[in-house]
């Protein structure tokens, strides 16, 4: 009993978590409360620094040979060609077995996070590591999980051999069902490079799960195509522009040809202002109906208006397959939904359908303003409209929500898992699950 009270205490100090997004890596222990801290999952290879350069770089980062997070921005420039240097290491969510560059990032922005924590929590006299809990895609094969564990064996051995006491794997849609307290249901995790829909019955059921090949990147390349059709050509390169206009600008139509057909109209009601800072104002006037494009590819790219861009070679919207796993490139998000519920046991079909949770930065649009609800619609409306024109009576029955903190879910639920996780569960080779332990 002492030794469970004491466990107890230790993690309520010591369980970290980290969530690997294509886009964004987040990460931080428990004691940071709500909110972890959070950078671009890309690192840069100092593979072509000159001469002179190599002088004025720390040793230690030099020998690495590879720099994350704020530190990217500073060598950028320095380098020959830093854009074939410059490493997104996850691909859909995935980084494939033989890309050792791309575990090479990895392993640095997992060591170079850990090491801020670690080099004040090694104060306490009772620190052994952190319990880090790693929370990667649903469709992460098992090569992914094993070397994981691996990469932060290895990273604990840098960093003195007492920063990591034990190391869990967990999906992400799993995560974010522990932090809504969610034992039966559908995750629709939409994160930058990909959109995964998984069935949960106190787990994720994988026979039905569905990969859409879409998510915040191509919200962001269809709005690239707008600022050029709007006449902001130049601008369009600028990835924080595209960004800002993305957030501000982009509206879910509660259908899309009537929502372009009003806006064209009545181009003035639907118009909209984006100031980026004091230099830069994008204005959207009898482009305003184009809008609608950012928040409707990632429900549903199969509009003619996507195709006439794909068309052109200005937006590649298509299936992939990585594994055995096909990622759907055209399906719509309601088709998708329907397809994973069909993959369940019949007998908790209606009950995962009860209880949809939307999460993932690619679901936290702006409400729209109130004399725009005509057409447009928050995200669980319009999953909830899509489900109801394949099946009214199913979407009777269908309740649809967004997370509260959409970008920051999967951490929370991290942390709750690394939390419940008794200590004395130990790493299952067969099953992915447990601790494994570094340091006793």
């Amino acid at each position: 009993m002492v030794a469970v009270v004491e466990d107890v205490k230790y993690k309520a100090r010591f369980v970290y978590a980290e969530d690997y997004g294509t886009g964004y890596f987040k990460y931080g222990p428990i004691t940071l409360g709500e909110v972890p801290r959070i950078m671009p999952s890309r690192g840069l290879l100092l593979r072509d620094l000159p001469e002179s350069m190599k002088l004025l770089v720390p040793r230690d980062v030099l020998s690495r040979g590879v720099v994350v997070g704020d530190e990217v921005s500073k060598y950028l420039s320095s380098l020959r060609d830093a854009i074939r240097n410059l490493k997104y290491p996850l691909h859909d969510g995935i980084v494939r077995r033989e890309d050792e560059d791309a575990w090479r990032v990895v392993r640095e922005m997992t060591r170079f996070t850990i090491a801020q924590f670690h080099s004040e929590a090694v104060k306490q006299s009772d620190y052994k590591g952190f319990l880090v809990v790693a929370a990667l895609s649903a469709l992460a094969p098992d090569y992914m999980k094993e070397r994981f564990v691996e990469l932060h064996d290895d990273v604990n051995r840098e960093l003195g051999g007492n920063a990591i006491r034990a190391v869990t794997v967990i999906d992400q849609p799993f995560a974010v069902a522990i932090a809504e307290k969610a034992v039966t249901c559908i995750v629709i995790e939409a994160g930058h490079g990909n959109t995964q829909v998984v069935p949960i019955s106190y787990g994720p059921i994988r026979d039905g799960i569905v990969a859409l090949n879409r998510g915040g990147a191509e919200a962001n390349a269809i709005t690239r195509e707008v600022l050029k059709d709007a006449g902001y050509g130049d601008l369009a390169k600028d990835d924080y522009v595209v960004e800002v206009v993305k957030r501000e600008a982009g509206l879910i139509p509660r259908d899309l040809d009537e929502a372009i057909n009003k806006a064209k109209k009545e181009p003035g009601k639907y118009a909209v202002s984006v100031k980026v800072n004091p230099l830069v104002t994008i204005e959207l006037k009898e482009y305003s109906w184009m809008r609608f494009l950012i928040g409707e590819i990632l429900f549903n790219p199969n509009h003619e208006i996507f195709r006439s861009y794909t068309q052109q070679g200005r937006l590649t919207i298509e299936d992939v397959t990585i594994g055995d796993m096909v990622f759907h490139g055209e399906m719509s998000l309601s088709d998708a939904v329907i397809s994973s519920v069909r993959r369940t046991p019949v007998e908790i079909q209606d009950k995962v359908l009860e209880n949809i949770i939307l999460s993932g930065g690619s679901f936290n649009w702006k409400t729209p303003p109130e004399g725009l609800r005509d057409v447009a619609v928050t995200s669980p409306e319009k999953v909830k409209i899509m489900i109801g024109k394949l099946s009214p009576e199913l979407a009777e029955r269908v309740n649809v929500r967004l997370v509260n903190d959409p970008q920051f879910s999967v951490w929370k639920g991290s942390i709750v898992y690394g939390y419940a996780l008794p200590l004395n569960v130990k790493w299952n080779e067969r099953t992915k699950e447990g601790w494994y332990f570094l340091n006793q």
